[in-house]
């Protein structure tokens, strides 16, 4: 994706600048000698951490030099205090995989143990989901559809957390720290890009966001990166009122660019007795002996049975 909306393009000379910016000189071990005219680092500053160049690192940083090795980049993620999933990415876009040796990108499907796993998480007042490439909702079980939103009943082209989150304004209600969900997401979405930088699909989202998403676009241009595994979100929900939920993300078997979320609250907790609650009421509007079951769910799109 070298080009696009303002702030799309996810390069390495754009994420380094971002990353250096962020990291102070208190937390590089550095005593801040002089008048500064950013909170980062300067670029002489980093390079000497990392072991290189000013010279070069320059050349990186305004994308004059599109080459650098593996010890390099260990070194600069080193120094930049990167996370694994931060550190990732910079591989990601320092050395991208070649367009014609990239995995054909069939039309991604839920397993169906997954949908089974789904069900059995449902009747546990679990709520679960998939997410495949570009954040899109692949599956959800009953729970999470009333949790959050009916992804299912969606538009094939809106079955999107993504374009949930920032063009959806029930979810700005949904979301007790949708700040923070927001920023989060726009992060995921920065690892995807990395990984994927020709999907022209992921291009066209982060077209669509930058244009009707003020916001989409402040939180793009930090080129921040984030991996969603385990954490807790909060919620204001209409009919059940607050919930603070832990979250789990694991990777079912079949497909490694999915991942399956698991949302619990704690035993006891006012938050499971929400839960209870509203797989009660969704219970109440289609008996038991009614639930759809795996066999016999009717979803049209890619990832639906």
């Amino acid at each position: 994706m070298p080009h696009g909306p303002e702030g799309s393009e996810p390069g390495l000379a754009a994420f380094l600048r971002s990353a250096r910016a962020r990291l102070t000189p208190e937390q590089a071990g550095i005593s801040d000698i002089g008048r500064r005219r950013v909170a980062g680092l300067r670029r002489e500053e980093l390079a000497l951490l990392a072991g290189v160049s000013v010279d070069y690192y320059t050349r990186l940083e305004q994308g004059r030099s599109r080459s650098a090795s593996t010890e390099v980049l260990d070194s600069l993620a080193d120094a930049l205090h990167l996370d694994d999933a931060e550190r990732a990415h910079l591989h990601a876009i320092a050395r991208p995989t070649p367009a014609r040796r990239r995995r054909g990108q069939k039309p991604q499907q839920v397993h169906p143990t997954t949908w089974l796993l789904l069900d059995v998480l449902d009747d546990a007042h679990k709520p679960a989901f998939v997410l495949g490439r570009r954040l899109d909702v692949l599956g959800q079980n009953r729970l999470a559809a009333g949790l959050v939103a009916d992804f299912a009943s969606m538009p094939v082209a809106e079955r999107n957390q993504a374009r949930f989150v920032f063009l959806d304004p029930h979810a700005r209600e949904l979301y007790a720290d949708w700040d923070q969900v927001a920023a989060d997401t726009a992060a995921m979405l920065r690892l995807e890009a990395g990984q994927r930088p020709d999907d022209p699909a992921l291009e066209n989202l982060v077209g669509e966001l930058s244009i009707h998403s003020p916001e989409f676009r402040r939180l793009w241009a930090r080129n921040n990166v984030h991996r969603r595994s385990i954490g807790t979100k909060r919620y204001q929900h209409p009919l059940v009122g607050a919930l603070d939920i832990t979250y789990q993300a694991m990777t079912p078997g079949d497909d490694p660019e999915q991942t399956l979320f698991v949302y619990h609250a704690d035993a006891g907790s006012p938050s499971e007795h929400a839960l209870r609650l509203l797989a009660d009421m969704l219970t109440g509007a289609a008996p038991v002996s009614e639930r759809r079951s795996p066999t016999s769910r009717d979803r049209t799109g890619p990832g639906w049975r």
